[in-house]
Parts: C-alpha cells; structure tokens; sequence
C-alpha cells in the first residue's frame, strides 16, 4: 500500500535539498524548520436545528523574523495539522522571497463550508476568531482569506476582533471588502500573479504570452481570476475545472462567461457550450497545452501524474500542487516550472500593500497597485532565475535557497534569545 501523502514532510524535504544544493550553514536550520507556535482550538456552534456540533480549528504561525505572521484561513473537510503547518511554512518562504516584511503563518477549519447556512458559518468564523483573538493582531498576525474563504468571512474576522479590542482594527485582516479598508487589485492579485509568472517565465524562452495555450485545474479565486486575466492578455484558455469535473476547448473557453457561470453557482459538470469536451480533474492535468496551471489542491501532480503530462511549462497557481517525488521527472523532461512560494504569491504581496494602506490610513487607486506588484514579481524572479544559473538547479530550488538563506541570515544576525 502507498504512503499516505504528508505536504509537511514534503516541503521539510524540499527545503533539505535547497539547503545542499545552495550549500547554505545548516547551523540554525531546524529554527526554520520548525513552526514556532501551534494552535489547535476546539469550536462549539449551535447549528440551526438547535443541536451543537463542535469543530476543530487549527492556526500555526511559523516564522515572525522577518516580521508579522501572514497567512490565510482556509474551510475544508480535510484540513489537518500537518497541511496547515506545511502552508506557515510555504508561507514564510514566499514573503522571503518576495521580500516583503511578513512572516508565515496559516490557519484552518476542518468543516465542509457548503453544509452550513450562512447564519452558521457566521457562527463558526465568529467562534474561531475568539479562539485566536490573542495570538492575532495587526502587529502580530494578519489573517487572509484562503481555500472556501472569501472577503465576507474576513469581515466577520474584522467585526468580531475589532469588538473585543473595542475599537475598529482594520489591519488585522486583508483581503476585505473596499467598504472596510480592503485593497483595490487584491481579490484578483493571486491570480494576477500567476499570469505575470507566466509571462516572465515564457519570456526567458523568446516566447509571448498571447497565443500560448493554458489549462487550469481550479475555478475558485486562483483559478478563476487566473483564467479572465490570461484571456483578456491574449493567451488561449483550452481547459478548466472545478470540484465537479472540468471542460477542454482546442480553440479556446470564452474565461470570461465560464468563470461567470460558476460564480453564479453552476458546476463545469452542467456546462454547455459548442465544441465543448466534459474531461475529468486528472485529464485537466494530462490534457495538450504550452502552460499548465495547477490552481487546485495539493498532491496533484505525482510521480505518476508527471510522467504523462503534454505542458512544456507549469506554474503552480495552488500551495504544493506538485509532489516532492515528481520534480525530477519534471526536470528529466524538460519541463520548466515556476514554484508556489513564487508563482501565487500575488495575493500576499498586495496583501502588504493593504495592510500597508490600513496602518498609513491611505488608500491607492488599483493601477498603482498592481504595477508595484509587477515590480517586486519582475525582481523577484530576476532574482530566481540568477540563482538557478548559479546553482545549477531548477527554478523551485533556486525560490528555496533564496528564501531560505533570508531566513538564516535573519536569524544568525537576531541570535537565540538566552
């Protein structure tokens, strides 16, 4: 029988091999390797029918020496201990390398958001961010939104932080409303991110986005904004998928009307549209195409998966979509691929511009917004492929030894605390 699939052992392994690669002092790496504090809270909620069902939260805060923890608050029935320590750790690796003053943390709540009502969902947000009241803050830890959480469950956050401190607190959160001090540009900036990764990436080949066929596995946030903003640059979008199945086009999905439909609550499974082919999540994977974006899940390109794929590119728009096992097949390929601490890490660069804007009480117009944000992704990957170059790795180890020897640096210059 196969081991079960654990993300924190697979970035703690990735790390390791950064560490050999970029030949980086291992004196203090089990500081980085470690999450500093780990939180598990237990959330009683009446539910609608008057009985109480108590659910199990988790929020870990790997890394504040860089500054604050920043990390999201994903809903998910499979939401573990493990993955949420995996995600603080992705987490403090992509403000490193981003540069940008945030440590990582990451928070999460076994459930299936979609079998609560509204006024349950409420209840639960509201619960859990009383659980987590003194460990947050915007000086400590900035929640964000994540996986089946959106900008109203980080207004519930904001309202039930802000009465218990007695006062309005905006910089505890991001990815809020505009109403509440949320920032332009930031619930399509993930997404944003993933396509000007895409762009650097081609351009290191002589190539132009327009044209270049994309395949993305995921329609949420990620996948959704992803897929509008490759059509409105010119790229061809031939496949997409949610959680019901996805939808293959040769000459290319109107990114604008099928992201439409499935925010109004339709399933690609129910999708209907001329030269329109029903193919599975696996087949979005496998399916003919120059970029594949994997903007899903974890886990999702194996061993297995890896040696079946048809992209000459990959830009990881989800957190650990491609196991540790499958990236030297990847790499045997030929197949360039742009990692998560780098490619998706849109939303936590335009984060700190709102958490910038909440602590200044100043507010900037979206165009400004997301050329800055084009401006630390262009030096960041700059900065990324020099060190591939210099190492003789691939771009995801080049991300690594870049955040990582931030990390130690920060840590050797701090020292230990006696």
């Amino acid at each position: 029988m196969s081991r079960q699939y654990d993300p924190y052992e697979n970035v703690v392994a990735v790390m390791e091999e950064a560490m050999n690669i970029g030949r980086i002092d291992k004196r203090v790496f089990e500081i980085i390797k470690n999450p500093q504090r780990e939180t598990k809270v237990y959330l009683p909620v009446e539910m609608d029918d008057g009985s109480v069902k108590v659910f199990e939260g988790y929020r870990v805060q790997h890394s504040n020496i860089r500054g604050p923890f920043k990390g999201g608050i994903r809903y998910h029935k499979n939401v573990s201990l493990n993955e949420v320590k995996a995600l603080a750790t992705w987490m403090s690796l992509k403000c490193a390398v981003a540069n940008i003053p945030f440590g990582g943390a990451k928070g999460g709540i076994k459930v299936d958001p979609a079998a609560l009502s509204r006024r349950e969902l409420c209840a639960l947000t509201r619960r859990y961010t009383y659980a987590i009241e003194p460990i947050i803050g915007a000086d400590t830890d900035i929640p964000a939104p994540d996986v089946n959480t959106n900008a109203q469950i980080m207004t519930w956050v904001l309202d039930t932080y802000s009465q218990l401190k007695g006062k309005p607190c905006p910089g505890v959160v991001t990815g809020k409303p505009l109403e509440l001090g949320g920032s332009k540009g930031r619930p399509s900036a993930t997404g944003r991110g993933v396509v000007i990764s895409t762009k650097l990436l081609l351009a290191e080949d002589g190539k132009a986005l327009e044209g270049a066929k994309v395949a993305i596995q995921g329609c949420g946030n990620v996948g959704g904004n992803t897929a509008r903003i490759f059509g409105h640059r010119g790229a061809v979008v031939v496949a997409i998928s949610d959680v019901s199945g996805g939808i293959y086009k040769e000459t290319g999905l109107d990114a604008d009307k099928v992201t439409a439909y499935v925010e109004a609550g339709g399933l690609l499974a129910d999708y209907q549209e001329d030269g329109v082919t029903h193919i599975s999540n696996t087949d979005i994977l496998t399916c003919d195409c120059d970029v594949l974006v994997p903007a899903a899940l974890e886990n999702q390109i194996t061993k297995e998966v890896a040696e079946k794929l048809k992209c000459s590119y990959i830009v990881e728009g989800a957190n650990g979509p491609t196991a540790a096992d499958a990236d030297p097949i990847l790499a045997e390929r030929g197949i360039k691929l742009v990692p998560d601490i780098f490619a998706n890490s849109g939303g936590v660069i335009v984060s700190y511009f709102e958490w910038v804007q909440n602590i200044q009480e100043m507010t900037w117009e979206k165009p400004q917004v997301n050329e800055m944000l084009e401006t630390i992704m262009t030096k960041a990957f700059g900065e990324i492929v020099e060190e591939s170059k210099k190492s003789h790795c691939t771009l995801r180890m080049a991300a690594y030894i870049i955040a990582l020897k931030r990390l130690i640096h920060t840590e050797e210059i701090k020292g230990i605390f006696p």
